[in-house]
C-alpha cells in the first residue's frame, strides 16, 4: 500500500504550480530587506564620519540623507510588489484547492454523505480551505519576510562587531525551542476547536432545515442547550490556547530581548573603558538588535494561524484521499438505449451483513410501467439507488439492454434517465433554468412544452415574471404541488428512456395528482417507467406491480391479479380505500 505524502509536501505541491511568481516575489523581497537594513548603516556613517565635532561636511550628509530616503521609498515599492505577488498567489492556490475539493466531492460515493452531516462537508469546503488560505497569505509571507530580515540583520551585525554578533547567534535556537513547545501543546486545543466548529456548522445547518419541526415541537430550548455545549467547549479550548500563546509569544520574546539588549549595552560600556568605541557603531548595533525581535514576534503571531491551517489541511486532504469515481464525459453520438431494465438475483446491503435487498429479480421492458410498493423499509428506494448507480449490488447483476451497469460510466448510465423525487428540489434561479439545468440541447420551447404537458404552464404564466420568475432556495415560495410539477417537467424535458418516479405523487393534492396522471399517460408512452408508490390508486394501470416485504418480492402481477390473490397488496389497497 502506497503511503500518502505528508500534508506539508502536498501544500508545497500546490505552491510549486506558481513557483516562478513566488521566486520573483522573494527576489523583490531581498531587495526590500536590503534597502531597509541599509538605513542604520547609513546613519552610522553620518554619525562617525560627518558629525564629528569640528568638522562641517553638510553636503555629504545631505547626499546620504537623500540616499536614505530613496532607499526607504524603494523598499516601500518593493514591499508592495512582493506583498501583492504573494497574496494573489495564495488566493490562486486556495482557489485551485477549493475547486479540487468540490470536484472530488462529486466523485465520492453516496455512502459518505449518508454518514456525514451536511454542515461538516460545508465546513471543509468553506471554513477549512479559508484557514489554509491564511497559511499561504499570512504565515508564508510573514515567515519568509522574517527569515530574510533575520539573515540580513545578522550579516549587518557581523560587519559591525563579529564578537557580539556571534553571541547573538544563541537567540534563534532559544526561540526555536520555545516555538516547538508552543506548537506541541497548542495543536491539541486547536484540533478540538476545529472539530467543534465543524460540529456547530452541522448543527446550525440541521436546525435551519428543520426549523418548523423545532418550533412545532417546542424544541427551541433543548436545541439551544445542545448548541451551548458545543459552543462552550470550543470557548474553553480557545481560552487554553490563548494562554499558551500569551506565555510563549510577545511576553517571552520581549523578556529575552530586554536581557540581550542589557548585555549589549554592558559590552559597549566595558569596551568604552578600554578603547574608543564609535558612537555610530553603538547606535547601529542597538538599532539592528532591536530589529531582530520584530520578525520573531511576527512568526509567533502567525503560529496559531499556521497550526489552524495544518489541522484544516489534514481534514481537506482526508476528503481528497477518499476513493472516488471520475466524472466521465458522455459521447453525444451514443445511441439512445431501448430502456430494458433487468435485475438478476440482486442482493444489496448498506452495512455488511445487513441485507436490505435479497435475491431481487424482475424485468421492465420498453414502454412498460413497473410499480414498487411495500411498507417503509421494504427496499423500494434501494432498488432505485442501485439502478441509478449510486451503489453497487453485493450479489447479482443489473443490466440495461443487456449491458451490466457496473461496467458503464455513471454519466452514460444516467444520461437517459429521468427522476422525480417525493420531495422535489428546486435550485436557486429562474423557473426555465430549473427545467433545463442549462442543458444546451433543451431549448426554451422545449421547456415550455414540458411544463405544458405536466399542466404547470397555467400557474407559471400567472406569475409576475412568468418563466423568468426567480425561485428561492428549495423553491419555498411555491407550493409542494407546484414544485412537483416543475420537477416532472424537468424529467420530461430531458426525454429519458427510463423514467423513475420515487413516490412522486405522495405529497400533492388530488387535483394536481389528476394532472400528473394525465401527463404520465402521454410521456410514459415508449419509455420504461418505474414507480415507487404509497398511493396505490396511482398505479392501477401499471403493467407489473412488485410487492416488497423485508427486502424480498413477496408478490408480483398487475392490479387485477394481485387483488384476486387477496394477499398483501389487496390488504394494503383495501386499507387505503377504507
Amino acid at each position: 500500500m502506497n503511503q500518502k505524502p505528508s500534508t506539508t509536501r502536498r501544500l508545497i505541491a500546490y505552491a510549486l504550480v506558481y513557483k516562478f511568481r513566488i521566486i520573483g516575489a522573494l527576489l523583490i523581497l531581498c531587495c526590500a530587506v536590503g534597502a531597509e537594513l541599509a538605513g542604520p548603516y547609513i546613519t552610522k556613517t553620518i554619525i562617525d564620519q560627518h558629525l564629528t565635532p569640528g568638522i562641517s561636511q553638510m553636503a555629504p550628509v545631505l547626499k546620504l540623507l537623500g540616499l536614505y530616503m530613496g532607499l526607504l521609498l524603494f523598499a516601500s515599492i518593493c514591499n508592495y510588489a512582493q506583498g501583492y505577488l504573494l497574496q494573489s498567489t495564495a488566493l490562486q492556490i486556495i482557489k485551485n484547492m477549493r475547486m479540487d475539493l468540490m470536484r472530488h466531492i462529486q466523485r465520492i460515493s453516496l455512502r459518505y454523505f449518508d454518514n456525514t452531516p451536511i454542515g461538516q462537508v460545508v465546513s471543509r469546503i468553506a471554513n477549512d480551505t479559508e484557514a489554509v488560505r491564511d497559511l499561504f497569505m499570512s504565515f508564508m509571507a510573514t515567515f519568509v519576510v522574517s527569515m530574510m530580515q533575520l539573515v540580513g540583520i545578522f550579516v549587518a551585525l557581523f560587519i559591525l562587531d563579529w564578537h557580539l554578533a556571534a553571541f547573538c547567534l544563541v537567540l534563534p535556537p532559544i526561540f526555536v525551542v520555545i516555538m516547538s513547545i508552543h506548537l506541541k501543546y497548542s495543536k491539541i486545543f486547536i484540533t478540538i476547536m476545529r472539530a467543534r466548529l465543524s460540529d456547530m456548522n452541522a448543527m446550525i445547518n440541521e436546525s435551519i432545515v428543520v426549523m418548523p419541526i423545532i418550533q412545532a415541537f417546542r424544541r427551541e430550548k433543548v436545541t439551544l442547550e445542545e448548541f451551548e455545549v458545543l459552543n462552550k467547549d470550543r470557548y474553553v479550548n480557545q481560552v487554553k490556547q490563548f494562554r499558551i500563546y500569551s506565555l510563549s509569544s510577545r511576553n517571552i520574546v520581549g523578556t529575552v530581548g530586554s536581557l540581550v539588549t542589557a548585555v549589549v549595552i554592558w559590552y559597549f560600556g566595558r569596551e568604552s573603558l578600554q578603547a574608543v568605541i564609535s558612537f555610530g557603531v553603538f547606535y547601529a548595533f542597538i538599532d539592528y538588535l532591536g530589529r531582530i525581535f520584530q520578525p520573531i514576534i511576527g512568526i509567533f503571531d502567525q503560529l496559531t494561524n499556521a497550526q489552524r491551517a495544518f489541522v484544516s489541511a489534514d481534514k481537506v486532504f482526508t476528503i481528497l484521499d477518499m476513493e472516488g469515481q471520475e466524472v466521465e464525459k458522455v459521447d453525444r453520438t451514443t445511441a439512445r438505449p431501448e430502456g430494458i431494465v433487468k435485475f438478476d438475483n440482486v442482493t444489496f446491503a448498506y452495512k455488511e451483513g445487513e441485507n436490505v435487498l435479497k435475491h431481487i429479480s424482475f424485468e421492465a421492458r420498453k414502454g412498460e410501467t413497473v410499480a414498487l410498493v411495500g411498507h417503509t423499509g421494504s427496499g423500494k428506494s434501494s432498488i432505485m439507488n442501485l439502478l441509478l448507480g449510486f451503489y453497487e449490488p453485493s450479489e447479482g447483476a443489473i443490466t440495461i439492454d443487456g449491458s451490466d451497469i457496473t461496467k458503464m460510466s455513471k454519466q452514460a448510465l444516467r444520461k437517459h434517465m429521468g427522476i422525480v423525487l417525493q420531495d422535489p428540489f428546486l435550485f436557486a434561479g429562474d423557473i426555465k433554468f430549473n427545467v433545463s439545468l442549462y442543458n444546451e440541447d433543451i431549448s426554451l420551447d422545449r421547456v415550455k412544452s414540458a411544463l405544458h404537458d405536466v399542466g404547470a404552464s397555467g400557474f407559471i404564466e400567472q406569475l409576475p415574471n412568468g418563466y423568468d420568475e426567480q425561485v428561492v432556495e428549495r423553491g419555498s415560495t411555491l407550493s409542494s404541488g407546484q414544485r412537483q410539477l416543475i420537477s416532472f417537467a424537468r424529467a420530461l424535458a430531458f426525454d429519458p428512456s427510463i423514467l423513475i418516479l420515487d413516490e412522486a405523487t405522495a405529497s400533492i393534492d388530488s387535483e394536481t395528482e389528476g394532472l400528473i396522471q394525465r401527463a404520465l399517460k402521454v410521456v410514459s408512452e415508449g419509455r420504461t417507467t418505474l414507480i415507487i408508490a404509497h398511493r396505490l390508486s396511482t398505479i392501477r394501470d401499471a403493467d407489473q406491480i412488485l410487492v416488497l416485504h423485508r427486502g424480498e418480492i413477496a408478490e408480483r402481477g398487475n392490479h387485477e391479479a394481485l387483488m384476486a390473490l387477496g394477499g398483501r397488496y389487496a390488504k394494503m389497497y383495501q386499507l387505503q380505500k377504507g
